[in-house]
C-alpha cells in the first residue's frame, strides 16, 4: 500500500510542478525568473482557467496523499 502512494505522490508532485511552470506567461523562461509579465490580477480564459483548475485540483490531491502517506507509516 505505501508503494503505491509513493508513486501516485511522485506522479502527482511532478504534475503539480508542471502545471505551475506552464502558468508562467513570459516567453520563454523569463517568467520562470521573476521578469515582469503584466498586470498581476488578469481575466483566465480558455486554457489558462483550465490549467489554473487543474493545479488546484493537483494540489489538493498532493496534501490528501501525504496524509495517506503519514498515516500508512505509523
Amino acid at each position: 500500500m505505501k508503494n503505491v502512494l509513493d508513486i501516485a505522490l511522485i506522479i502527482t508532485s511532478v504534475g503539480l510542478i508542471a502545471s505551475v511552470i506552464l502558468q508562467s506567461k513570459g516567453a520563454g523562461l523569463g517568467g520562470l525568473t521573476g521578469a515582469d509579465t503584466g498586470g498581476v490580477f488578469t481575466a483566465r480564459r480558455g486554457i489558462e482557467r483550465v490549467l489554473f483548475w487543474v493545479t488546484i485540483a493537483l494540489a489538493v490531491i498532493f496534501f490528501i496523499l501525504v496524509f495517506a502517506v503519514i498515516l500508512v507509516a505509523r
